[in-house]
């Protein structure tokens, strides 16, 4: 059995809805990785930025990028996620990828659009939770503003991490690092969030923050440069501190009702 899972967390600037430049990008920042990696986080829409006009961009874009983290999860022998604009039966997804080199590719489509931005005017919202197994860790995927909304991510589903992708801006970076900590703390899990950083066409600057919590909330790795940093997910914390702080088991029980 897996004791450790080791993650990159790629924090980079983005291309404003150039999925191809993007993606020349990205594997440029993957290829230079220069630790063992089992999991490569990738940001919000890392393909096209944090777009409100997703009919700028080709409808197969989306399937392309599912082809290139194939090959990516193929060739490296990891996992890749990220989320990116997603058409499909004639909608728009703010769709989250999980590609391995182990199974097929499986999928979460943000439940939280961003309705201060109008991302529910376009994009679909989800309607269930993703809980992934890889190399015997418990993963449960969410996407930005899925953040601030603890009740759609309480750990129900005995997950070992909650990893947030992002593109959360600047002047509200305090939340972001604050609710991050509180994710990880309530559900005794590892939280980890990968946002971007640089400006949009629209003019929002994003500072990064990408970071990650143990169960107890200690930040294990935290940056504000455009790099890859690094975090391991251990079995060993997991277990020893829910066999002596057994607070999940006092959690709440509830049916929550998705409209």
């Amino acid at each position: 059995m897996n004791h450790k899972l080791k993650l990159a967390l790629v924090q980079s600037s983005l291309v404003w809805e150039d999925p191809e430049q993007n993606r020349l990008n990205f594997e440029k920042l993957i290829n230079n990785i220069s630790e063992d990696t089992n999991v490569v986080v990738l940001p919000e829409m890392f393909t096209t930025g944090f777009t409100m006009t997703p009919e700028n961009i080709a409808n197969d874009e989306g399937a392309k990028t599912v082809s290139w983290m194939k090959s990516i999860a193929r060739d490296k022998g990891i996992a890749l996620m990220g989320s990116i604009s997603f058409w499909e039966d004639q909608k728009y997804t703010n769709r989250l990828f999980f590609v391995s080199d182990k199974a097929a590719p499986v999928h979460y489509d943000k439940r939280h659009t961003f309705t201060l931005a109008g991302e529910d005017m376009v994009y679909e919202a989800g309607k269930a939770k993703l809980i992934v197994e890889y190399m015997n860790f418990v993963l449960c995927p969410m996407i930005c503003y899925d953040l601030r909304f603890p009740v759609w991510a309480r750990n129900t589903e005995n997950y070992d991490a909650l990893i947030y992708v992002a593109n959360w801006p600047k002047p509200r970076i305090d939340a972001w690092d604050t609710l991050l900590k509180a994710r990880a703390i309530e559900n005794m899990a590892y939280c980890i969030g990968v946002n971007r950083i640089g400006q949009d066409i629209n003019g929002y600057e994003y500072c990064g923050h990408s970071a990650a919590y143990d169960c107890l909330g200690n930040q294990l790795c935290f940056t504000e440069d455009e790099t890859v940093v690094y975090t391991t997910l251990e079995r060993q914390h997991i277990t020893a501190t829910r066999d002596k702080l057994n607070f999940l088991g006092d959690k709440d029980s509830f049916n929550l009702v998705i409209q």
